[in-house]
């Protein structure tokens, strides 16, 4: 009849509207969800803190600090510098790289090349500088500090710097450094050197610093006339450990330092190119009064030499006023 045929289409009505209302909650709460999602994300990355990942490079200069490297290591040979313009052709290794299919096990079974050992090379060996030893040289420099050297090591002709420090060297002969003609400063500090033949340096055209401080000397061998800088500071020096006259023909001489040993005198003549003197802490108990002037004249100034320090030591400076009217400045030390 018409009547259940118009409720018959009210009943699919009905149904249709009961699923589409049902087809829209689902797909609102898949999206709901995917705006939670996306939403959780975002706050995670806006929590995340960055601030460690700043690496600013104004401020590299003052955060590393190398200013003092020069100072503590004190290397007067610098490797010269490698400007590199273009890229670098393929190396051998790359062209020779192993085929695809070789396995990992059977690169494992290859003996190593003599070039990949580490550790220090003899003199001769394949591989390192001939005739340096335990030491690494490089241009015309050898390194060999701390190296467990009791001797000092044979080295190359050409070698003009020598930093053999913190070693075991107890005795400097005179055949060390024989024919090493180009040198020009040898440092030896922080070994046990009680003796040095008197010709381990005279014989050396070249030198211009000897560097000696914390060993156990106890006379000062004879010097070259280069010699500009002698550093012998802490060791036992006494006054009878210094030759005669020992620094008056050395007119290249600019600093002498012979602080914390065991002189008991200023040693004189000193040298009219001497700038720097450093005696204190000896046991210097008195002075010339031409010590440091010439008491014939009056009218010389004695200006390089600015810097004398006999501080530490158990002399009245105010005792002898005759004996500085030459000094651009007073001695630093004990002056009542």
């Amino acid at each position: 009849s018409p009547r259940r045929s118009r409720m018959g289409r009210l009943a699919r009505l009905g149904i249709a509207s009961l699923l589409l209302g049902a087809t829209w909650a689902a797909l609102a709460d898949e999206g709901t969800g995917k705006g939670e999602k996306a939403g959780d994300e975002l706050t995670v990355y806006e929590n995340l803190d960055l601030d460690n990942y700043d690496l600013p490079l104004d401020n590299y200069g003052e955060t590393v600090d190398l200013s003092n490297y020069e100072e503590l290591y004190d290397y007067g040979d610098l490797a010269p510098k490698i400007e590199v313009g273009t890229l670098a052709p393929p190396s051998k290794a790359r062209e020779a790289a192993p085929d695809p299919g070789t396995t990992a096990k059977t690169l494992e079974l290859q003996p190593p090349s003599p070039s990949s050992h580490a550790g220090p090379q003899e003199p001769g060996t394949a591989g390192g500088p001939a005739g340096c030893g335990r030491c690494l040289c490089l241009g015309t420099s050898a390194y060999c500090d701390d190296a467990g050297l009791e001797r000092v090591p044979p080295l190359p002709p050409h070698t003009a710097y020598l930093y053999a420090r913190f070693n075991r060297i107890g005795h400097v002969r005179a055949a060390d450094f024989a024919g090493l003609v180009q040198l020009r400063r040898i440092d030896l500090t922080s070994n046990s050197i009680s003796r040095a033949d008197a010709d381990a340096f005279r014989l050396l055209p070249e030198l211009r610093e000897l560097l000696l401080p914390g060993n156990r000397l106890t006379a000062l061998p004879e010097l070259p006339r280069s010699i500009v800088r002698l550093d012998a500071r802490l060791n036992r020096i006494p006054s009878a450990g210094l030759r005669p006259d020992a620094f008056r023909d050395l007119a290249q001489l600019q600093f002498l330092h012979l602080s914390d040993n065991e002189l008991d005198s200023i040693p004189a003549p000193l040298p009219q190119s001497l700038r720097s003197l450093h005696l204190q802490n000896n046991n210097i108990r008195s002075l010339q009064e031409d010590t440091f002037c010439d008491s014939r004249h009056h009218g010389h100034v004695r200006r390089p030499l600015e810097d004398i320090r006999l501080d530490g030591n158990p002399i009245n400076l105010s005792l002898f006023p005759n004996a500085y009217f030459c000094l651009p400045r007073l001695p630093t030390g004990r002056f009542h």
